[in-house]
């Protein structure tokens, strides 16, 4: 049966949802998770959460989902060791060096592969299996197809998220609130930009990134029968009441079969909505009618909450099946015995049954007063009885005894097997490079390209793979230079649909003698090995720690990409045990969507000829295509650190990047000149990124 995974956000969350049917919730412990601002657990906090859980048979996952630096591995993987103790059931992770560190410390808790890893493929869930994952949570923008073919082949169990907020960005591929407000999403403070009024090419369409709240509750068997194992419920920055309603209803539809009603779906919508909900990207619909923004709360939402409220701070759902039995004989005191699914027992005994004068027990009066375990988490499934004739027992003392057989198991379900810990080693720290790094440019156009360009020597070129089998005269001089490589850039999102197609590209660039790939996904490392390509990492892969460097260099990349949320002085203190790149000029990407802004503002496919969003400021973000008509949201400034080239040389970098975008061929050119210190080209308006002031 599906598991549901529901929200916890606080003590009370947890009753919340596990009173409502929850097989398993998620939590925040510790300052590391991706909802920094929920009423995340202390330690104490956690612990009896934990417990009480436990002894229901709920599991508990603690969120472990964002980008860490080295100097915080260790206090991740100290915490880590505290929540298994407590009896943790899963880490949810994004980071995969925070991933290596958990499998040091506590080797023997599961390890989830948080949405944030943005996995989107089979290939993507065949790595994160060969890396020690036990779970992936798959891209929300997944429509049933691909998830089902993702099923039908994965070697772990797949998680799809059913309902609660979307975001506008792949998860994991949003910068927006950490480049333009030092609030990363990665580091769990989003300010959610996304939600903000965005005016888009002279139209006054609005709220152009807000989408509705996803909502499958239609299609939860079709989901089960893909093969699905988890449908999670978001929500850990909403109310308790939120998690007893959306997890009520979907319990009931997929533990009793039970089709939303219409009270249903008006109570869903009372509980939180933007205008209603989406099933757009599950259906492959997707388009203008997904988005849509939050509604005022009214009275009867008031009094559903009210109402979610007071059930689940006085009942206990019944989820946990146990097994009576009984002995009345004549002279003996009464003997009980209890065993539940976990094959606890208990053996408890009564007063001494009295012959009867009125009236006597039977089996059948003994089943029945044991089967009546109202306001425990048990529900009995069976009574095995031996009853004499002529003998009566008060019904008190037979309730009295079934009170203390239940609260006997229910004590001994909350103990917790020892599982073993290690410790967290960050191995030796590798010196820094002290060679000047090479220079690097990634186009997005070939019309991008020029001669003078080629003859001041980058000595990669990466430029996306669609591009390779256009027009090629713009790259006949970088072909023709044997000291520069030419390299295939890889789309971030590659659906397993869209594989067949990607592959006839990369043949095509094989032919002109590219050998390398640039990947911003773990999904598309085995596939480009597979066809012979070599691999370097792109900045998709959040690559924010020295142990993440380990784990790309054990997957046999040539070269990775750091993190643009980094600040030099975490840059510079990396142990580099790969060749390390970094962003150091160009228009910042914020945002990577399924969801095509350009076609949705306008209602035309306007790739080429498209302003961009204006925000509130008047400020202008470029909105670019992505392969499939996917879309990219470009920084209003671009990074300029032309001038600071001491700081960025000197932190034991292999290669430094020049990121062109929107700019010309004239202007690359221009910019390049000027980082090799050969002009006195300067942006108009620009930014230093976040390299000099971070991200919270």
């Amino acid at each position: 049966m599906l598991e549901i995974l529901s929200p916890a956000g606080s003590p009370e969350g947890v009753i919340a949802a596990v009173q409502n049917g929850a097989d398993a919730v998620y939590v925040g412990f510790g300052d590391f998770n991706a909802r920094k601002n929920a009423k995340n657990f202390t330690a104490e906090e956690f612990r009896k959460a934990a417990e009480y859980c436990r002894a229901r048979g709920v599991k508990v996952y603690v969120t472990l989902n964002t980008l860490v630096s080295d100097r915080e591995l260790p206090a991740v993987a100290e915490q880590a060791k505290v929540a298994c103790r407590y009896g943790a059931d899963a880490f949810i992770v994004q980071d995969l060096g925070v991933m290596r560190a958990l499998k040091q410390a506590v080797p023997e808790v599961p390890i989830h592969a948080s949405t944030q890893m943005t996995v989107h493929n089979l290939e993507g869930v065949k790595l994160a299996a060969a890396m020690g994952f036990s779970r992936v949570v798959l891209a929300r923008e997944l429509s049933r197809s691909e998830i089902a073919y993702i099923c039908k082949y994965a070697p772990i169990e797949t998680e799809v998220f059913a309902h609660g907020a979307l975001c506008m960005s792949y998860s994991g591929q949003c910068y927006m609130s950490a480049v333009i407000g030092r609030r990363s999403g990665n580091r769990g403070l989003c300010a959610q930009p996304c939600r903000l009024n965005y005016a888009a090419s002279g139209h006054d369409a609005e709220y152009l990134l807000s989408l509705k709240d996803n909502c499958l509750i239609e299609f939860v068997e079709e989901i089960e029968r893909l093969g699905v194992a988890c449908v999670k419920i978001e929500g850990r920055m909403r109310r308790a009441e939120y998690a007893a309603v959306v997890t009520g209803i979907y319990s009931r539809a997929i533990k009793d079969k039970k089709s939303p009603s219409l009270d249903d779906m008006r109570a869903l919508k009372s509980a939180f909505s933007r205008q209603g909900f989406t099933t757009g990207y599950y259906l492959d619909q997707k388009g203008p009618d997904m988005f849509g923004v939050r509604e005022e709360e009214s009275k009867s939402d008031q009094v559903i909450f009210a109402t979610a409220r007071k059930n689940y701070l006085n009942g206990e759902f019944q989820r946990i099946p146990v097994r009576f039995a009984g002995m009345i004989r004549r002279g003996e005191p009464a003997k009980m015995a209890a065993v539940d699914d976990k094959g606890n027992n208990a053996v408890t005994q009564g007063p001494t049954p009295e012959p009867a004068f009125h009236k006597e027990i039977t089996s059948t009066m003994l089943q029945t007063q044991l089967h009546k375990t109202g306001g425990t988490p048990f529900c009995c499934i069976g009574v095995k009885s031996e009853v004499e004739s002529g003998l009566s027992l008060p019904t008190s003392a037979i309730n009295e005894m079934r009170r203390d057989l239940l609260a006997e198991l229910l004590e001994k379900r909350k103990d917790l097997p020892p599982r073993r810990e290690g410790e967290f080693s960050p191995g030796y720290r590798l010196l820094n490079r002290e060679d000047k790094p090479i220079m690097t440019v990634s186009v997005m156009k070939i019309s991008q390209l020029s001669k003078e360009l080629a003859a001041m020597k980058p000595r990669i070129l990466y430029i996306p793979v669609e591009e390779l089998k256009k027009d090629r005269t713009g790259l006949e001089p970088f072909l023709e230079d044997s000291d520069i490589s030419i390299v295939a850039r890889l789309p971030r999102i590659i659906f397993d649909s869209e594989k067949k197609e990607v592959t006839a590209l990369l043949e095509s660039a094989r032919e002109l003698g590219v050998k390398e790939a640039l990947i911003g996904n773990v999904g598309h490392l085995q596939y480009v090995k597979g066809l012979g390509f070599e691999a370097r990492g792109d900045f998709g892969l959040n690559i924010y720690n020295s142990q993440s460097l380990r784990v790309m260099k054990d997957l046999g990349l040539l070269s990775a990409t750091l993190s643009f949320e980094l600040r030099m002085e975490q840059i510079a203190d990396m142990s580099k045990c790969i060749d390390t790149e970094l962003i150091i000029y160009g228009r910042l990407p914020l945002m990577l969507t399924e969801n095509c802004i350009i076609k949705n503002s306008t209602g035309v496919c306007t790739c080429d000829n498209f302003s961009g969003l204006l925000d509130r400021q008047g400020a202008s973000f470029p909105v670019v295509q992505e392969y499939k008509c996917r879309n990219v949201v470009l920084n209003s400034k671009k990074l300029f650190l032309a001038d600071k080239r001491a700081a960025t040389s000197s932190a034991g970098l292999w290669a430094e990047r020049l990121m062109f975008t929107t700019e010309n061929a004239h202007e690359c050119a221009a910019v390049m000149k000027r980082y090799l210190g050969q002009g006195d080209y300067e942006p108009g308006t620009f930014t230093r990124g976040l390299y000099f002031r971070g991200v919270e």
